[in-house]
């Protein structure tokens, strides 16, 4: 197959299956990918002859080029979250896998798997945090090909960790709330008094320290009027928060209906 010139040189396809399979029956990632792969040839050959082994090698190499939009960046990472999200530990890898041969950022794989770590197994695991944290500082300071190993074990145990969105879901409640009623005022007896006017005026008055008590609980209300009783955290139905919850339904009873 003949096609038009580029570089001063005429562009011969010798296979084309490569082409096809990487641009998805996209015609415009089709067309880019042959661009690239030409001017890449060009730049060191006489002759631009495109073939499956040349096109794969230097589509991998320009991926971020190939896909300018990003669909493919950002699909492939989706996929990878969602695999980890879902317990699946072999369609984990192999997103991994992906990524790694497409010569993906890997801070930026492990980023994202540092968000996961919270956002989606949260307190169920809280190892998971840490493990993530580590992941991300051992690829900061090793890179690839190594670090592939550090960023496959850390993928696989976060698949495999219980999983809650009970913190997540938390945060957004309350932000939610704040953007319903506004910056209501701090309760006196949770005030700040470091001048004898504050003092005089009640704040910090009636606050009871927790430490003072047996278990080093003492039931005070630590929310804005408005907002008595309200809860944001539901603990997760896994074993770790499952033990939060008997610990805050013994400490506040049926005021958080916990």
């Amino acid at each position: 197959m003949h096609m038009a010139e580029i570089l001063g040189k005429e562009i011969i396809i010798s296979e084309s299956e490569a082409l096809i399979r990487i641009s998805g029956g996209d015609a415009r990632k089709l067309i880019n990918a042959i661009e690239i792969v030409s001017e890449a040839i060009g730049n060191i050959e006489e002759k631009i002859d495109i073939k499956n082994e040349n096109t794969l090698a230097i589509i991998q190499k320009n991926i971020a080029m190939y896909d300018k939009k990003g669909e493919m960046h950002y699909d492939v990472i989706s996929a990878f979250i969602k695999s980890m999200r879902g317990s699946d530990p072999n369609a984990t890898v192999y997103w991994l896998a992906r990524m790694i041969a497409a010569g993906e950022d890997p801070l930026f794989i492990a980023r994202r798997m540092l968000i996961l770590a919270s956002e989606d197994i949260g307190n169920a695991n809280p190892n998971a945090l840490l493990l993530a944290n580590s992941c991300f500082d051992a690829v900061n300071k090793i890179g690839f090909p190594e670090c592939r190993i550090i960023l496959s074990q850390t993928a696989v145990y976060l698949a495999n960790s219980a999983k809650s969105n009970s913190t997540y879901m938390a945060i957004e409640g309350a932000i939610a709330s704040l953007e319903k009623t506004g910056d209501l005022p701090v309760p006196l007896h949770l005030r700040n008094a470091p001048t004898r006017l504050m003092k005089s005026i009640g704040y910090g008055k009636d606050y009871l320290y927790a430490h003072s008590f047996d278990n080093n609980f003492v039931d005070i209300e630590f929310l804005p009027d408005k907002l008595k009783g309200t809860k944001f955290y539901e603990p997760g139905k896994n074993q770790r928060e499952a033990e939060t919850r008997d610990f805050l339904k013994k400490r506040w009873k049926d005021k958080y209906n916990y």
